[in-house]
């Protein structure tokens, strides 16, 4: 496997119009002024990232712009900082995957198509429901009806690439009422879906919400029911499951996040992002105003350096790996790592593999269908 050549890059945009209470990751309400020193800022940071030597041995294939909301920003930042990442680093031959998250309620038609001709052939949309009760909850700015606008906007610009997310096993919510926005999703014909089960954070409005008992998730088998509603419902579309939580046409799956899940290469622009890249894993500071300050004294703008050993980054690589239904190749974690799959986890493997939640097809190790109802179950296995 060569990770150089499907190596990504990320921006990490931490602004929002309101701050979601299930939200965990590094965002807030901007001001003008924040907007101008991040612009700042990311820009110095990629000029000075493009000369490391580890860096310029790098190609890449996927850019991405995530947040956060990245269309709060002007979409006239939003272009510039696309041609600076281009003219500043290598690109594997062809057209890269260029991927940026919308929100509904953050950008209009004439923006959309600002973005397409600046470059972006990708968005990744946030849905998140259709219902207009289960969106107020979470504390989106948009109803159902802003979702289905933004979705035809976006097509009528040129955007054919065009991923929805959507959130399930919310508060209150019901196996029909998930059946329903399923439905309406799936009758926009996507080519992808991103469909996550809410996960309550610590630190968030949410989990101090969940802890005062202010409402509940769903029982476990009500969340299993939801899952096989997706399953039917998607098995009836021209959608292929590839990932755990991901759904797509046929040459339309993620390659950015693909790369990740096959633990490649990729660096992380902005504030709170992450990079892997020369044996390393950096996470840069979660502050904006740290962010702009080590930059500007020309100091590294990460706490540390995370060097993982040989095993620990074997794991993590098979863990990652097998969120994707190809799963991972026993020869290819053989050449990479110098160690056997079946030899290293042992009776841990057997055990698995009795419970029908493994198989192997081949070279891969995959998880059934029974596993991937208990996926986290079995990666705390492996870990």
């Amino acid at each position: 496997m060569d990770l150089n050549s499907q190596a990504g890059l990320y921006l990490h945009v931490p602004f929002c119009r309101t701050k979601c209470p299930y939200c965990s990751f590094y965002s807030f309400p901007s001001t003008t002024q924040d907007i101008r020193r991040y612009l700042e800022a990311v820009q110095g940071q990629m000029c000075r990232w493009a000369l490391f030597p580890e860096i310029e041995s790098l190609s890449f294939a996927t850019i991405f712009f995530g947040g956060g909301t990245p269309s709060i920003l002007p979409v006239e930042a939003l272009a510039q900082l696309l041609a600076d990442l281009r003219l500043l680093f290598s690109f594997a031959d062809g057209q890269p995957e260029i991927t940026i998250e919308v929100n509904p309620g953050t950008i209009d038609a004439g923006g959309l198509k600002q973005l397409r001709r600046a470059g972006f052939n990708r968005l990744s949309i946030g849905v998140q429901s259709f219902n207009d009760p289960e969106l107020q909850q979470l504390g989106r700015i948009h109803n159902g009806a802003d979702a289905q606008a933004t979705i035809a906007s976006a097509r009528r610009a040129g955007f054919d690439n065009c991923s929805f997310d959507l959130m399930y096993g919310l508060p209150g919510q019901t196996v029909d009422g998930w059946r329903e926005t399923l439905d309406r999703a799936l009758a926009l014909a996507p080519v992808h879906l991103s469909m996550y089960e809410l996960t309550v954070e610590a630190g968030t409005p949410f989990y101090m919400q969940a802890e005062q008992q202010h409402w509940a998730l769903p029982a476990e088998d009500e969340v299993l029911a939801m899952m096989a509603v997706t399953e039917t419902a998607v098995g009836r579309s021209g959608l292929t499951r590839y990932e755990i939580s991901n759904y797509a046409v046929s040459g339309r799956e993620c390659l950015h996040n693909c790369n990740y899940w096959q633990n490649g290469a990729y660096l992380g622009f902005g504030p709170g992002a992450v990079s892997a890249f020369g044996g390393g894993r950096r996470a840069t500071v979660s502050d904006l105003s740290a962010f702009c300050r080590l930059l500007a004294d020309g100091q590294p703008v990460w706490p540390e350096i995370e060097h993982l050993e040989t095993e620990a980054a074997f794991r993590e690589t098979v863990i990652m790996g097998l969120r994707m239904l190809s799963g991972v190749s026993v020869s290819a974690l053989r050449q990479r790592f110098g160690l056997d799959l079946p030899t290293y986890y042992g009776q841990t493997l057997s055990l698995l593999l009795d419970q029908d939640v493994l198989i192997f097809q081949g070279d891969r190790l995959v998880l059934t269908g029974k596993g991937l109802l208990l996926a986290n179950r079995v990666m705390a296995e492996l870990v």
